[in-house]
């Protein structure tokens, strides 16, 4: 990369992902490629919010979702159509392959532009394999799911990853945090389920 003055820097155009309403108000307008990662606890919403996520990026693009967790199972269906996915149609493809053969399909002409890998653990990836990955996917959106141990990823490598990621996204009781580099105006929170998550965190003021 060439040096760059700050009027160089400051008139430099990016391609984002122009999200309205709650995702702006939680995620600002973020770049339309790179690394995001996404953990949370059993049980507190991170698929549902992974899915919700996805439908709201097929208005800008095509996406793909593999289940390495869960494959094709009924709970995956049950979740889609919860998500409210099929309105998506061919929008978003449903994969449950091995990296290897996931990074060969990124590779072809009018693959994917976003990808959703559930989760980092069943990828079993080095550090390097990751960041050989997006080496090779720099023109994507990588989305990657992990396990957590408390509060944080599960494994040395997803923490790695997480700390790599330009948007990492906490899931607690039914909400998503930003605790990367977008937040919005709203301070960076998504509200999965508004039941569920006043359950958990007291009454919310949601916009």
């Amino acid at each position: 990369m060439r040096a760059l003055s700050v009027s160089d820097l400051l008139a430099k155009k990016y391609k984002t992902i122009d999200f309205e309403a709650e995702w702006y108000g939680a995620f600002d307008t973020p770049e339309t490629t790179g690394v995001w990662f996404i953990w949370g606890n059993s049980g507190n919403g991170k698929t549902s919010f992974t899915l919700q996520l996805c439908k709201e990026l097929t208005r800008f693009g095509r996406g793909a979702y593999n289940s390495l967790e869960e494959g094709d199972a009924k709970t995956m269906q049950s979740a889609f159509l919860k998500a409210g996915l099929a309105s998506v149609k061919r929008k978003l493809l449903l994969l449950n392959e091995p990296i290897a053969d996931l990074d060969e399909r990124l590779l072809k002409q009018k693959s994917p532009w976003f990808i959703v890998i559930d989760s980092f653990q069943y990828a079993n990836l080095t550090f390097e394999q990751y960041l050989e990955f997006k080496r090779k996917h720099k023109n994507k959106l990588i989305i990657i799911l992990s396990q957590a141990e408390g509060k944080q990823p599960s494994g040395r490598t997803a923490r790695k990853v997480m700390f790599d990621a330009s948007l990492k996204i906490w899931v607690e009781g039914y909400m998503a945090f930003s605790k990367g580099r977008y937040i919005g105006p709203n301070g960076g929170t998504y509200t999965i389920w508004k039941k569920g998550a006043e359950l958990y965190h007291g009454n919310l003021k949601t916009e």
